[in-house]
């Protein structure tokens, strides 16, 4: 297969994955508050699926290129790019709270609940960027797999991994702007702008791992590294906000979210 036709399936793939935050963003158009339960539920799911992924989907398989393809030994290659993941995720944070504050330092008197939801749109475009980067990868990792039908179907599974936990994320930032007083329009436009980092990002993966192929261990484990920080450092906690209430709903989910992804991580793959 020509190496650009595994650029353009991380393309489609990544199309794919922004098409459904947009769905989730929609559901603004039904609802101005959610119910807190399904939503959690669904945030819980979204941090296991994120969470399984990292590893089967992800850091298994740097590995096995580590091992069969770099100098260096296979606990190093996944270890250096799993922990630069995870810092480059932490990095992006800072620079968000940095351009945060001094933007409420200009205005005078901050308002703390737009404050939170520029926050959120931003902290979700950011993760966005590795997410489209591990399905790019997975895509563009086929071109010199010995196992293609298998690294293939891996491919798929990240992206539908993904795009099942693009949905809430979706609805967590239209419908907070929706409460906030924007339009219906706005609100859904904004939600599923989070998402259009990821086609761009998907593309510049494959093309790398294409093109660079020695760096390819290195971006499956960066990408691992990025998203599990994205499901410990907000979704977890974020789906975690009325434990006291439901103290098992976010639970549920998590533990179903890495379930579903295992099963076809390992069923598929």
């Amino acid at each position: 297969i020509d190496m650009d036709n595994f650029i353009l399936m991380a393309f489609i793939a990544t199309l794919g994955t922004w098409f459904i935050t947009a769905l989730g963003a929609a559901t603004v158009a039904f609802f101005k508050y959610p119910n807190p339960k399904a939503l959690n539920l669904m945030l819980g799911f979204a941090s296991g699926v994120m969470i399984a992924a990292s590893f089967w989907s992800l850091l298994q398989p740097a590995i096995e290129r580590a091992e069969n393809s770099s100098n260096l030994p296979a606990y190093f290659v996944a270890t250096a790019g799993f922990l630069f993941g995870a810092f480059f995720m932490w990095c992006s944070d800072k620079v968000v709270s940095f351009t945060t504050r001094r933007a409420n330092s200009t205005q005078g008197k901050p308002n703390e609940r737009l404050n939170r939801i520029i926050m959120l749109v931003l902290s979700i475009t950011l993760h966005n960027i590795p997410e489209g980067l591990a399905v790019g990868v997975a895509f563009g990792a086929l071109h010199n797999s010995t196992h293609e039908l298998e690294g293939l179907m891996s491919a798929i599974t990240i992206a539908i991994g993904i795009g099942l936990q693009n949905f809430p994320e979706g609805a967590a930032v239209s419908i907070p702007l929706r409460r906030e007083g924007y339009s219906r329009k706005k609100s859904f436009l904004l939600g599923q702008a989070s998402g259009m980092v990821e086609p761009v990002a998907g593309v510049i993966g494959a093309v790398l791992v294409v093109y660079i192929e020695v760096i390819l261990p290195y971006a499956l484990s960066f990408a691992a590294g990025a998203m599990i920080l994205v499901a410990v450092h907000e979704l977890i906690p974020e789906c975690q906000s009325n434990q006291k209430t439901q103290p098992y709903c976010a639970t549920t989910g998590i533990v179903l979210g890495f379930a579903v992804m295992m099963l076809l991580d390992v069923m598929l793959g």
